[in-house]
Parts: C-alpha cells; sequence; structure tokens
C-alpha cells in the first residue's frame, strides 16, 4: 500500500511512520490497523434536518453528544479554510495563489471562492482577476489602492479587528481594521469605484470566551450600518474560525453556538438577506487525523529496574519539525497526549518519560512531562487530534521524510457507500 491509497480497516502497513486519516471526514469507524497500529476511531456523525422548512440545521455528535448550529449546510472539505454558509452554497476559502489554483484545478467554480489574505501580492491579485476570483478581503487603503489597479471589478470582504483576548492564537494585532478607520475605508473604497459586499472577522483561535463572538457580531452589525449609508449593498457576513471539536472543547462550542445564533437572529436575521458563513476547518479535521509514532531509540537516566523515580528517555521517528510543529506553533494545540498502541494495564509501573523527535536540534523535544510503562525499541506510540496544522506545517529538515497519509475506512462504511466504483484498495 502506498500514501493516497485507501485502505479497509483490517490491513496492515508496513511503514515506519503514519497518520492515519478516517475516510471522509464524519464517516463511523471502530477501527483500523495503520503501521500495524490498531486506532480505535471515534464516532462522529453529521446529518441534518429542516426547521420550518427553510434553515438546515447540522447536527454533530461527538463522543455521545450532539449540537447544532445553523449556519452549515452541504459542506465540502478540501483544505481546512472552507467556509460553510446557511444558503446551501459552499464558499471556498483562500489565503494565496497556491490554494487557488488547487481550487480550480479540483473544479471549484471562481464564484465560490474568497481570497482571504488581507495583504496580497500584485501578481496574486491579477492571477485571481485573469481566473475570474472577485472575492478577496482588505483591512487598509493600500491594499484598497492594489485592488483597484489591479481587479477594479472585485467584490470587497472588510475584514474588521475584533477583541481576541480570551484566545490562545490573537490575529487582531496583524489583522483586520479598527471599528473608527473604518468609516474613512468604505469612504476611500467609493472613492475608487470598489464594491464593498461583505464584513469579516476572526476572534482567534482557542477561544475561551463566547462573549467574543456576541461582541464581534454587534461590531459587524455596525460596519454593515454604516456601509449601507454610504451606498453599499453589503450581503455577506463571515463570522472566522477557530472551533475545536476535540472532546475539552466540546462544552464550549455548544455555548459558542448558542451564542452565536441569538446574536445572529437579533442582528441578522434570516430575512435579512444576509449570507452568514464561518472558517469550521479545525473544528472538521482535527479529530480526523492520528499520528502514529515508531520508537526509534531508548535511554535510561537511572538504570535501577523498576525504581519509581527511573526516568526514560525515548526518541521517536516524528517530531516538532515534522508533523508536530503544532507543539511550538499552534497554542491552541499544545496538549500533546502520546499514549501506547496496547491496552496497559492498571497495574503496569509508570515512568515519567521524556519524549524527542528524531534530529539533531535539542528544541526538537514532544514532552517531558508524560508517564507511561516502559517502552522499547520498536514500539509505536499514537497521538490523536493530529488534523489541524500538523503535516501541512511539516519539513524535511535533518533529511528526515515528511509523514505519510494512509485515508482508512471500515469495511461496513466502504460497502455502504459503495465507494470500491470510485476509488482503488489495497487489499
Amino acid at each position: 500500500m502506498v500514501p493516497g491509497e485507501t485502505s479497509i480497516a483490517n490491513d496492515k502497513i508496513n511503514s515506519a511512520r503514519t497518520i492515519r486519516v478516517a475516510f471522509g471526514v464524519n464517516l463511523p469507524s471502530e477501527g483500523c490497523v495503520v503501521g500495524e497500529v490498531h486506532v480505535e476511531m471515534v464516532d462522529h456523525l453529521t446529518e441534518r434536518e429542516d426547521v420550518d422548512d427553510e434553515e438546515e440545521w447540522l447536527r454533530s455528535r461527538y463522543n455521545g453528544v450532539w449540537v447544532r448550529i445553523r449556519t452549515v449546510a452541504h459542506p465540502i472539505f478540501l483544505l481546512g479554510q472552507v467556509e460553510i454558509n446557511r444558503d446551501k452554497n459552499t464558499i471556498l476559502r483562500n489565503e494565496e495563489m497556491g490554494e487557488i489554483q488547487l481550487m480550480l484545478s479540483l473544479g471549484v467554480t471562481p464564484d465560490k471562492i474568497i481570497y482571504a489574505h488581507t495583504t496580497k501580492p500584485l501578481s496574486h491579485i491579477k492571477y485571481a482577476r485573469t481566473n475570474g476570483v472577485d472575492m478577496m478581503t482588505f483591512d487598509n487603503e493600500e491594499e484598497l489602492l492594489k485592488i483597484s489597479l489591479s481587479h477594479a471589478k472585485a467584490k470587497l470582504v472588510l475584514r474588521i479587528a475584533v477583541d481576541d483576548s480570551a484566545s490562545k492564537i490573537k490575529l487582531s494585532s496583524k489583522f483586520g481594521a479598527r471599528l473608527e478607520s473604518v468609516g474613512k475605508l468604505l469612504g476611500r473604497a467609493g472613492e475608487f469605484g470598489l464594491e464593498v459586499i461583505g464584513v469579516s472577522f476572526h476572534v482567534g483561535s482557542g477561544c475561551t470566551g463566547s462573549l467574543a463572538f456576541k461582541q464581534a457580531i454587534a461590531d459587524a452589525r455596525r460596519v454593515f450600518d454604516m456601509g449601507n449609508l454610504l451606498g453599499f449593498q453589503i450581503r455577506l457576513l463571515d463570522i472566522g474560525g477557530g472551533f475545536a471539536a476535540i472532546e475539552r472543547f466540546q462544552q464550549k462550542f455548544e455555548e459558542f453556538s448558542e451564542v452565536i445564533n441569538r446574536a445572529l437572529d437579533e442582528l441578522f436575521p434570516p430575512d435579512s438577506g444576509v449570507q452568514v458563513i464561518a472558517e469550521p476547518g479545525r473544528y472538521y479535521v482535527e479529530s480526523a487525523f492520528t499520528l502514529a509514532v515508531n520508537v526509534i531509540a531508548k535511554r535510561v537516566i537511572d538504570d535501577e529496574d523498576n525504581c519509581p523515580d527511573r526516568k526514560m528517555t525515548y526518541y521517536v521517528n516524528d517530531g516538532v519539525y515534522g508533523s508536530l510543529s503544532c507543539a511550538v506553533n499552534d497554542a491552541a494545540h499544545c496538549n500533546l497526549q502520546p499514549y501506547l498502541h496496547r491496552v496497559v494495564e492498571s497495574s503496569e509501573q509508570r515512568y515519567r518519560s521524556v519524549i524527542w523527535g528524531p534530529t539533531c536540534n535539542s528544541f526538537d523535544k514532544i514532552t517531558d512531562s508524560c508517564w507511561i510503562p516502559e517502552l522499547h525499541v520498536g514500539d509505536w506510540l499514537l497521538i490523536d487530534n493530529m488534523g489541524a496544522y500538523s503535516v501541512s506545517l511539516s519539513s524535511d529538515f535533518n533529511g528526515f521524510e515528511r509523514a505519510h497519509i494512509y485515508p482508512v475506512v471500515t469495511a461496513e462504511t466502504w460497502h455502504t457507500l459503495n465507494l470500491s466504483d470510485v476509488y482503488d484498495i489495497c487489499q
């Protein structure tokens, strides 16, 4: 089996370094074998139901808990930068020209793409214009000038800065126009003859306070009102992302859903004609991947057998320069908890263990506070929730190969969806 092929759950992959992804996010799976490691996958299903024959809701089950958020319909998962809206259309958010090229190559029509970076090279703006991508964001006057010179027919989304003090990853220090400057920016857009059709914001990733969304939506309403007074027909609201689906954030997600929906109902009700989109990339892919790493070396600090103070040091074949760069680059994903791929008996002695990546750099440390039974060279460790900001940020520093990705489904799922006619399978 080679990376990219799809495997039924009982197949074995003779690879020392793998990442497992559930084939098609939100498909059920009881277990799979990847790199000769057995992985128990969380049941994570989605279904939709009609409400008042007009709105469509997503109900997402996680660990037996059903949650619902109004702004989702007919999702497609391509880059982890996908925006879902309540009007039964999927809009794909791209940060740079390479992502636009990828979307177009996959058959996405240009009217479904937002070029969402607020600071774009002129050559990228021209590429978007040439390929019919009109929607793009801005947050400053210089960007308006570039767009007016390179893509005068662009449909613009104004990104505003919002309070992100309750988030682990703050974005407003880098992106977003302050409310006090919005009036001037909208005026300049009008002077340049540009069309402003939307407002966007992002409260940051790892947000811990639902009121941040409430205030941001209220701020967006003010911008809508200012734009409408200046003659713009603003009809799009992007409420950003940063949502997490992993267990420790599940309660927060439910709380956020309620706060967001109440604010939208009050300030942007369905009959307002405003299209509401979001960026739930992390929410959909975070729990879909499990990283499997192999112990390639071992060092014992205290050689006295069965000593409870015995300290173990292990070296594995992936690290912070590879798939685990999130350990140092993603503050919303800093709680890495490696665990053995086998059942651990309660009677087994556990030792404080330091786990290093494979490179020559001492910065390449995965954890120094892991209490696990003694491991041996060749053993496997698993790390869950590796679907966001992992492989996409990896490098081949020191010549170590990037992790391979193996899609895996159960035989039941495979046959239920009749996927054998569409995809090759390694038996």
